[in-house]
């Protein structure tokens, strides 16, 4: 099968991995939510050899990620779960608990319902501790970053009137109602963000 290109991959992979060797750097199973053509999981997973990656897509784009997969090897590296925000389940693995989740450019994607199932899902399943880190362009006070996200933004919705750039203190504001709190906001290339959260302990 040839492999799935995505240009966007390859031009924030650098930036995304500076953020994550931090964030992560005393994890050990990450799930990625959202995995699309693969890109992102050959890229960091070798580099970060200390964690389990553990991909997850809808199954219609597996094939495409594996074929990833099957040229750039890596141990700690897993093919993908099924994963439909619409009706999945948090995923099971034989490799245990999940103590950290990346997603990257879904937020804006998804419909808000979806969304809101997501912080859902993590408020149920992420251990305390656990981090998530999720890459996109957000909106702050309600305004664009630039005109070429309100460009996009308009691009999205013409294509899926439920999809748009999310607003930053909305999705900080569904997190906390789970239990995840914002510990860094970091700017990247292209008028993107990471945010990285982190859950609440029980005594929190």
């Amino acid at each position: 099968m040839t492999r799935p290109f995505a240009q966007a991959c390859e031009n924030n992979q650098a930036p995304i991995f500076e953020v994550l060797q931090h964030a992560f750097a005393d994890r050990q199973h990450v799930l990625e939510i959202g995995s699309g053509t693969g890109q992102h999981s050959v890229y960091l997973a070798p580099r970060l050899p200390h964690v389990i990656w553990q991909t997850s897509e809808l199954p219609a784009l597996h094939a495409g990620i594996a074929a990833w997969h099957a040229d750039f090897p890596a141990p700690n590296l897993r093919l993908p779960l099924d994963m439909d925000l619409r009706c999945s389940d948090w995923p099971q693995t034989a490799d245990g608990v999940f103590d950290a989740v990346f997603t990257s450019n879904t937020l804006h994607i998804v419909a808000w319902p979806l969304v809101q199932r997501l912080f859902t899902l993590l408020g149920q399943h992420l251990p305390a501790g656990g981090v998530f880190a999720v890459y996109g362009p957000f909106n702050y006070g309600g305004t664009f970053t630039s005109e070429s996200n309100r460009a996009f933004d308009a691009w999205l919705k013409a294509r899926d009137a439920d999809s748009g750039i999310r607003d930053f203190e909305a999705v900080v504001a569904l997190a906390a109602q789970h239990g995840l709190h914002l510990l860094q906001d970091h700017a990247m290339p292209a008028n993107n963000r990471i945010l990285v959260f982190e859950k609440a302990s029980l005594s929190a």
